[in-house]
């Protein structure tokens, strides 16, 4: 479990916050620290770390036999029913740790009606601990980064071969289930995030989360999958025309494969995340599209598909080796179409590292 094996950088980060306790819940948070991936459901559960070293965690019963399993038999777990609820494992606890007084950071996996309700039962003082994690998990180790290089080639599979299966006339759904088979058959062992199959005038939308359409001849297509390998995820969007593209299409697509390439190269250790922003946007806007690029450059990846470094306007974040970020500059023209190019990029070095190998050339897809 890796918080015995980083319970010292663990804990200095706290006494750092001044967080005399750090409680997380269901999140890659949790899975980072103890490889526990549980249902996130509406039933409390989360890890109590103590800044002398001590921790503990909390379980509804139907989960505590996963939970030992994991945990091993040294971690106290406390358990609560579904009749009688979390609280009373709060007040068991307490009598054994005594949390009473204490500044207690909370990680982004803790519902706000859980917290309010640990407020009713502990006389303690809460805070936002996400950064505490977020310092833990930021650079990655040797073996961190080649599972983030096997993610990436996975995904790099899905990219090349589904482009040989569309075609007018199949929906959104179907490109999307044939992404995640190709995922799961070379490897991946789960989806890193919902996969995102955008068609038409559905690609203006960075988000997009439905999948009916039906794909039609001069379409443009964004595609943004991934999957997660031994707990590390990937992370790819291309973009593929079906038909010859228009002129103003071409002339998009060359802007958005030249933020992504400029920004990528401007890479480097030392460098700050707003700066690797800045070269991505300033070739959009000095291109006339500057309003319809409006998501950030990047995100950091690992366990969780988004975590820091975040690529992006204000964030002064300096670049170190160890550190993996998106680079997915897009412009989305609003009821007609839009275009992203995204890789994940290493800092490995001193420089960048691009895992994604799959061709960002104009795909095109003749019917």
């Amino acid at each position: 479990m890796l918080l015995e094996k980083q319970r010292e950088k663990l804990i200095n980060l706290m006494k750092e916050n001044k967080t005399d306790v750090l409680v997380v819940g269901p999140s890659p948070d949790l899975e980072y620290l103890t490889g526990l991936h549980p249902l996130i459901d509406e039933r409390f559960k989360a890890l109590f770390i103590l800044s002398d070293g001590r921790y503990f965690y909390i379980s509804p019963e139907l989960c505590y036999e996963e939970s030992r399993e994991v945990l091993g038999e040294n971690t106290d777990i406390f358990t609560w029913s579904d009749s009688k609820g979390f609280l009373e494992a709060f007040e068991e606890m307490n009598k054994h740790y005594n949390l009473d007084g204490k500044t207690i950071g909370v990680n982004d996996g803790i519902r706000a009606v859980d917290l309010l309700a640990m407020g009713n039962v502990l006389n303690a003082t809460f805070t936002n601990g996400c950064s505490i994690m977020e310092k833990m998990r930021i650079i990655k180790t040797k073996e961190e980064m080649e599972k983030l290089r096997k993610a990436a080639k996975i995904a790099d599979e899905a990219a090349t071969q589904i482009i040989k299966f569309i075609k007018p006339g199949i929906t959104e759904r179907e490109i999307k289930n044939r992404i995640e088979h190709i995922l799961f058959e070379n490897g991946g062992q789960e989806l890193a995030f919902k996969t995102i199959v955008a068609s038409g005038p559905n690609s203006s939308k960075p988000h997009y989360t439905d999948d009916g359409r039906v794909i039609e001849k001069r379409d443009v297509i964004i595609m943004d999958f991934g999957c997660r390998y031994n707990g590390y995820c990937s992370d790819i969007s291309r973009t593929v025309f079906v038909g010859e593209p228009t002129d103003e299409q071409k002339k998009i697509y060359s802007i958005v494969c030249e933020a992504n390439n400029r920004a990528e190269s401007h890479v480097k250790q030392g460098v700050r995340a707003e700066e690797v922003d800045m070269v991505a946007r300033n070739v959009i806007r000095e291109a006339g599209f500057g309003e319809y690029f409006f998501n950030r450059t990047g995100h950091g990846i690992g366990v969780g598909v988004h975590e820091a470094p975040y690529i992006m306007e204000g964030n002064k974040q300096v670049l170190e080796n160890g550190m993996a970020f998106s680079i997915e500059p897009g412009i989305y023209v609003p009821g007609r179409f839009g275009m992203r190019v995204e890789d994940i990029i290493l800092m490995k070095d001193g420089k960048g590292e691009v895992l994604n190998k799959a061709t960002k050339e104009m795909i095109i897809v003749y019917p």
